[in-house]
């Protein structure tokens, strides 16, 4: 007996056949093996670069300001000052032209994304009416952020002899001029 099926009902056969198969093979992998596939596509120094670059232009954009791009040439000086600061991890300065701020956390344990953050913090101490930092508190990190005509970032972050982690964000053009707003 020759039975004859319809073109539309072998159509709807081979699909249905097709995603049942799709459907099995894709359940039978982990989804952290997805994951683990992703994060290993993800390069160590994209990652780092998205850490300190991201939170900046989220908190710029939330002013309407311009986003900051990265610069080679700024993140190759703050990994040269970074590595001078390797031995005592103190915060100074390098007395460069470009805007500097600095980070240390005790222990290896902090991310570009926290010293960013502790930064940004101190907008709760700027006050912009007065265009200055609430008495004895400090906010001109958080104003070289978010300083309206600074274009560039580079960063770097080095574990220091010590264990204790350093991080430095330089900025061109630099930011805090006196008598001036940062937006």
């Amino acid at each position: 007996m020759k039975i004859k099926a319809s073109s539309s009902f072998l159509w709807f056969l081979r699909t249905f056949l097709v995603l049942s198969l799709l459907f099995s093979i894709t359940s039978s992998i982990p989804t952290d093996e997805i994951r683990l596939s992703r994060r290993q596509l993800t390069t160590t120094r994209y990652t780092t670069i998205d850490q300190f670059l991201d939170p900046h232009n989220i908190i710029r954009s939330e002013l309407g300001l311009p986003p900051l791009r990265w610069s080679t040439r700024l993140a190759n000086y703050a990994a040269w000052w970074a590595n001078q600061r390797r031995s005592d991890c103190s915060l100074v300065h390098s007395r460069s032209d470009y805007g500097e701020n600095l980070f240390w956390g005790s222990g290896r344990d902090w991310t570009p994304g926290d010293a960013v953050a502790t930064w940004a913090d101190e907008r709760r101490y700027y006050d912009y009416y007065t265009n200055s930092c609430y008495q004895n508190q400090d906010c001109l990190h958080y104003t070289q952020m978010v300083w309206r005509s600074t274009l560039k970032i580079g960063c770097a972050k080095v574990t220091c002899y010590n264990g204790d982690i350093f991080i430095t964000c330089n900025y061109d053009p630099h930011g805090n001029v006196i008598g001036q707003r940062p937006f």
